[in-house]
């Protein structure tokens, strides 16, 4: 008779515990759906301190996906107003093409100095300054500072609407990001698409025809051009592969399941198309550099690949890009977001191979050795020649006959500003950078690692402070007109 008694105390006893350990499941639940990501805490609170809690990023997702996105939704709004107030404190962003020349494919150029000065100086008195008057009397421009990526925290690869609209199109893939949008107004970026030239076929000229390549093209129009290998090297830099923000996971900045983002997704037609992102070189978040995807034109005269990171060989670089990269250098995300090693001798090689084929556009004026032919230059080309060679010490860096040394550079830019907080990125400096070639500069805005200066009138005033040149309104005219013939 106590049987009965005791299967039913059992019972009771059994399922009080089946819904303490539910309780307890429950509550640890919620605790981390309330929990702040460490990867983006420092030690001296959220977005401030010298380092963070972590280098990794958070691997486990503690909530729905489409909770995650409505809050990211929500919040975009707020997050481009923020920094829309940051570009138009910094920038004159109006429609100011200049006149008699253009961009490749006939796009406006855009010209004149849009960063604006301080209240009550001008250039010629800041030029007449020190580094030290202009950092202790806060007189650095603001729009010589870094810029920060539209929304620091998240980072990552953001597309222009030109190139999302254009493969959408064409290949079917949405490159839209449901967080952020690009921030940089159209107008100040390179023609899209790009002119594409090859070193072997300077006689076929722009051989992509005005249309952009896509899988969905490339075969119909390089087949009879390019050899098998190089075809196969052109498929692959066409081909989308798992990215950090395009991926199939539950953490990805894309309203549906992605395959992924594709080389000449940046470098539409080996060029660039103003795509950016955060260098994955550094942490905490709010120390790493925004940064401009590199046009891939010239590739075979080059030495060091990526802005800041000194890769020897554009093979390295490539292998690089799809192991890491990638995946903002977390190696532990790579994995889970679906790394894609690529094979150096059957694959990487193959793509390589035809990234130095990708040539520079023509350059009229220029003679063999890269310098002006004074036969068809103008007065102010030739005045501004000498001032690149001479007084402006351009070519201490940017040497012909392809305007560039091959080597890094750094500018020590954090002479001129102390460290501050812009938008959640910490501002201390540039560090050494690569010698970026001029040949085609025209055709590749904006300037700068990170897309800081819109114009070349930027550029100019930039490196006229930072190299202590003093030159005056007319000779920064000058040289402008040199650049823009390279």
């Amino acid at each position: 008779m106590r049987f009965p008694a005791s299967r039913g105390l059992w019972a009771v006893l059994t399922t009080a515990a089946v819904l303490m350990a539910l309780n307890r499941a429950y509550a640890q639940q919620e605790s981390q759906k309330a929990a702040q990501n460490p990867y983006l805490k420092g030690t001296e609170g959220y977005y401030k301190g010298p380092r963070g809690l972590t280098s990794y990023q958070p691997v486990a997702i503690v909530q729905p996906f489409a909770a995650t996105m409505a809050q990211e939704v929500a919040a975009k709004p707020g997050i481009e107003r923020e920094h829309q107030a940051l570009l138009e404190q910094r920038y004159d962003l109006g429609d100011h093409p200049a006149q008699g020349v253009t961009m490749e494919h006939g796009k406006p150029l855009q010209e004149g100095v849009r960063v604006k000065l301080p209240p009550g100086v001008t250039w010629e008195q800041l030029g007449a300054m020190s580094p030290d008057e202009i950092r202790q009397r806060g007189l650095w421009p603001k729009g010589f500072l870094p810029l920060p990526h539209p929304f620091q925290p998240t980072g990552g690869q953001v597309f222009p609407k030109e190139e999302i609209d254009a493969i959408k199109r064409q290949d079917g893939r949405d490159l839209t990001r449901f967080d952020i949008d690009f921030d940089l107004p159209e107008r100040f970026l390179a023609a899209f698409p790009p002119a594409m030239y090859l070193t072997p076929r300077p006689d076929l000229g722009d051989v992509s025809q005005g249309k952009l390549i896509s899988l969905t093209n490339y075969y119909e129009m390089f087949n009879g051009i390019l050899t098998p290998r190089q075809l196969e090297g052109l498929r692959l830099l066409l081909t989308p592969f798992p990215e950090q923000q395009f991926n199939a996971t539950d953490d990805r900045k894309s309203a549906i399941p992605s395959q992924g983002v594709a080389c000449f997704d940046c470098h539409s037609n080996g060029h660039q198309n103003g795509a950016l992102h955060l260098t994955p070189d550094t942490r905490p978040e709010w120390f790493r550099h925004r940064t401009k995807t590199l046009s891939l034109r010239g590739l075979n005269i080059q030495r060091l690949f990526g802005t800041q990171r000194a890769l020897k060989t554009v093979e390295d670089f490539t292998e690089f890009e799809q192991r890491t990269a990638y995946f903002d250098g977390d190696i532990v995300i790579a994995a889970k977001k679906g790394v894609n090693p690529l094979e150096r001798g059957g694959q990487v090689d193959f793509m390589a191979d035809i990234q130095e084929m990708l040539d520079f556009p023509p350059a009229p004026k220029l003679d063999v050795f890269g310098k002006l032919d004074p036969a068809k230059a103008t007065p102010a080309e030739m005045r501004g020649q000498g001032i690149f060679f001479g007084k402006g010490q351009c070519a201490s860096c940017h040497q012909p006959p392809f305007y560039t040394d091959n080597l890094m550079h750094d500018l020590q830019t954090e002479r001129f500003f102390k460290p501050v907080m812009i938008n959640n990125m910490m501002a201390i400096g540039d560090g050494p950078n690569k010698t970026f070639a001029l040949r085609g500069v025209k055709d590749n805005p904006p300037y700068l690692h990170d897309e800081r200066l819109l114009t070349l009138d930027d550029t100019v005033e930039f490196f006229n402070l930072v190299l202590g040149d003093k030159l005056t309104a007319e000779e920064k005219k000058d040289l402008v007109a040199f650049m823009r013939t390279l």
